[in-house]
């Protein structure tokens, strides 16, 4: 005969198991909680988001149109730099434009699907940036260290394919990393503590803590960040120790500045990547975690246009002369 508050405890269990079970799959979507907790700033933050946002894509679509028309430009170094810009350009649309709907939305949700797609287009990007960097201090090594040989090194065909093996690698790991995180349910909660779907607020999500899995992602980061990085370390001591050896003030100062708006960039980009990615734990609070993608999201893609448009003599001259040729084509 049984018990019948055995038989309660049994079937509370069961209950229990199987309400386990719903919740596990129930989670649909997202909430991207962002700045919800800053609701009297939201106007000023879209205001200043937007302004932003606008700058960054004309700047980036300026650097590319004048790259194209210039026939000055049309060495290996500045189809690298338009190429940077295209890259910048589709970064800052998979992650900011959401942003902007949902200051200004009251909700904050995204579906899982949406999600994946988010994260993976924002990883393969960035990762594809990180090796585009690598090949324009590699091509800053040959034209300062081996310059009679650079056009035959940096042959456009050559030049062509680095670049796609870039790409096609940051979107491999990018397709790893995305893949692993969804490749398991959500059921902690659906609520993701940053402004868009990055790897640490949603890997916290997931059912299972696997540390094999948070292992394998945060080697593929070094692999990525970290290599990409001591690859252009090596190629700047290469280059200094070629700077050294040249015999005039001028001649050291023209090959430094060639290499001054590129290693900004190097210097930016790697500095934020490194501090978000290079941990297997998500350090610091939200607000600090959200102040860094911030400025890696929407302040550093603006850094692109400005610092190769003030910093970089050639594109400044090249669009003085296009703005020149328009006017004097408008008058007539």
């Amino acid at each position: 005969m049984q018990d019948p508050t055995g038989r309660r405890v049994v079937a509370a269990h069961e209950g229990s198991e199987k309400q386990q079970a719903n919740r596990t799959w129930l989670v649909t979507e997202f909430i991207l909680v962002g700045f919800s907790n800053l609701p009297d700033l939201r106007t000023m933050l879209f205001t200043l988001f937007f302004l932003t946002y606008l700058v960054t894509i004309s700047g980036n679509i300026t650097i590319i149109t004048i790259i194209h028309v210039d026939r000055t430009l049309h060495t290996p170094m500045y189809p690298f730099l338009a190429v940077l810009s295209l890259s910048e350009t589709c970064y800052t649309l998979v992650t900011i434009p959401n942003m902007l709907a949902h200051l200004l939305m009251e909700s904050q949700a995204i579906s899982i699907t949406g999600c994946w797609a988010q994260m993976f287009f924002f990883l393969g990007l960035g990762c594809s940036q990180c090796f585009l960097l690598t090949l324009m201090g590699y091509d800053r090594y040959v034209a300062i260290c081996h310059p009679l040989r650079y056009s035959m090194i940096m042959r456009s065909t050559i030049c062509f394919w680095l670049g796609a093996l870039g790409f096609c690698s940051g979107f491999c790991v990018a397709l790893i990393e995305t893949t692993m995180i969804f490749s398991s349910p959500f059921c902690h909660s659906n609520r993701v503590e940053h402004f868009f779907c990055d790897i640490a607020p949603v890997l916290k999500l997931s059912c299972t803590k696997s540390a094999s899995k948070a292992l394998v992602i945060f080697f593929l980061s070094i692999l990525v960040v970290l290599v990409s990085f001591l690859l252009i370390l090596l190629s700047y001591a290469f280059i200094v120790a070629a700077i050294v050896r040249i015999p005039s003030a001028a001649g050291q100062h023209k090959a430094i500045s060639t290499c001054a708006a590129h290693l900004t960039v190097v210097i930016v980009h790697f500095g934020c990547a490194s501090i978000i990615y290079l941990r297997p734990e998500s350090g610091g609070n939200r607000d600090q975690n959200c102040l860094v993608a911030v400025f890696y999201t929407v302040v550093t893609p603006l850094m692109n246009p400005v610092v190769y448009t003030l910093r970089n003599k050639e594109v400044r001259v090249a669009l003085r002369r296009n703005l020149a040729r328009s006017c004097e084509s408008q008058s007539f």
